[in-house]
């Protein structure tokens, strides 16, 4: 087999072209832009569907080295952590909670999905949950963490299967969020905030004047990687206390911390939340992360898997839906703020938490503002659920 390999600046180079092709398709598809699909989704499919061609054809693999891709990941969370302010926390204190309570439910939900899926199939229990939250919610990442405790059950190839799974709901993920919105918005006609206000990733203040230079932009970097260093130690006393987070998660809370305490200790220092710059930054790094996310994905890996797979992952897709509708949307109040988080939701039950913002970014670039679920899908995605994901893997496999 012939073989590929971009390194990470040609990587990243690609992402930016791949980014691109999205915005174009997007802009010329109609369907595309009715429904939300973000434009790193529609580059990146393309992208991989591409590869997916020249292995057919050629025989030759393209792989792609993604550090850069983790460091954007990283980027755009110590972002939110310091966006976040605690007088939006506190106002968002009961949609948080029962959007908690909803997001940690539905895990046990994914996992008696999955596990009923592999039985009518045919397929070990373990199979079900590989197909469940370790996959889904938890990403590849939770997948390569637990593999080795489901091949010890006795499904050899749990590895294979549980990629397989993150790679096929991650496309899912990245299509049904809009779609979700757009029934939403349209059959309940809910409207979001005026049109000046922030639609970015992260919102700004509208207040804020001035134009993006490249001192603002330096300072927001000094900012982020200061965070990240920080983040960094936080990560690392964590693990040697048995707590094991990734590295965006601590970076966040390190985040929320570091914006609700220095600028009240240093009012003289123009401390960069809320500001066009950090919006623009961590746009740039959720739409490449994007993009390198799904271009990179080897279709060719999933076929042979596909097959039963697909009825369990058809199965969480329906249950998925089913959910945000029936239960979510309403319990977090028919408003357009809940139609937002309903997308948002739709991305991170069945792909992972950029998506999901990718998801919610694209719908309020056609409806309006939705601040306040910027800052609860993030805090509730990224810190409750991956520890409360590990506690539920460990109960269902225990069957």
């Amino acid at each position: 087999m012939n073989q590929f390999v971009a390194d990470n600046f040609l990587t990243f180079t690609i992402s930016i072209l791949v980014f691109f092709i999205g915005v174009h398709t997007n802009r010329r598809v109609e369907f595309l832009r009715k429904y939300n699909i973000p434009e790193p989704v529609t580059g990146g499919l393309i992208a991989a569907l591409v590869a997916l061609i020249i292995y057919s054809t050629t025989g030759t693999e393209i792989v792609y080295q993604l550090d850069t891709r983790d460091t954007l990941l990283v980027y755009f969370f110590t972002g939110i952590g310091l966006n976040a302010k605690l007088s939006d926390l506190i106002a968002g204190g009961k949609p948080l909670l029962i959007m908690l309570v909803l997001t940690l439910s539905y895990i046990v939900i994914q996992n008696v999905v999955g596990i009923t899926g592999a039985t009518l199939v045919g397929a070990p229990t373990a199979v079900g949950v590989l197909a469940g939250s370790t996959s889904l919610i938890g990403g590849h990442g939770t997948t390569i963490a637990w593999a080795p405790e489901v091949v010890a059950l006795g499904v050899e190839n749990a590895l294979e299967i549980g990629v397989a799974c993150a790679t096929i709901g991650l496309i899912l993920a990245s299509l049904i969020g809009g779609p979700i919105a757009h029934i939403l918005i349209n059959r309940f006609q809910l409207k979001g905030c005026s049109d000046d206000a922030p639609i970015m990733a992260i919102p700004f203040d509208k207040e804020e004047t001035g134009t993006i230079d490249h001192l603002n932009l330096m300072a927001v970097f000094l900012t982020l990687h200061i965070t990240i260093i920080i983040g960094w130690f936080v990560n690392h006393a964590a693990t040697e206390l048995g707590l094991k987070l990734p590295l965006f998660v601590t970076c966040l809370l390190t985040g929320i911390v570091l914006s609700n305490t220095i600028p009240s200790f240093f009012p003289n220092i123009r401390w960069p939340a809320r500001t066009k710059a950090l919006a623009v930054v961590s746009d740039f790094s959720l739409g490449l992360f994007l993009a390198m996310s799904l271009m990179s994905m080897q279709l060719w890996t999933i076929a042979g898997l596909a097959g039963p797979l697909m009825v369990i992952l058809l199965m969480q897709t329906v249950a998925a839906v089913l959910f945000i509708f029936f239960v979510l949307f309403p319990l977090m109040g028919r408003n357009y703020q809940a139609a937002v988080l309903s997308s948002g939701f739709g991305g991170f039950a069945l792909g992972a938490t950029p998506t999901a913002i990718a998801n919610m970014t694209t719908v309020t670039k056609s409806h309006g503002a939705a601040p306040l679920a910027f800052i609860i899908l993030p805090l509730v995605a990224a810190f409750f659920v991956d520890i409360t994901n590990s506690f539920v893997i460990r109960f269902a496999l225990s069957f």
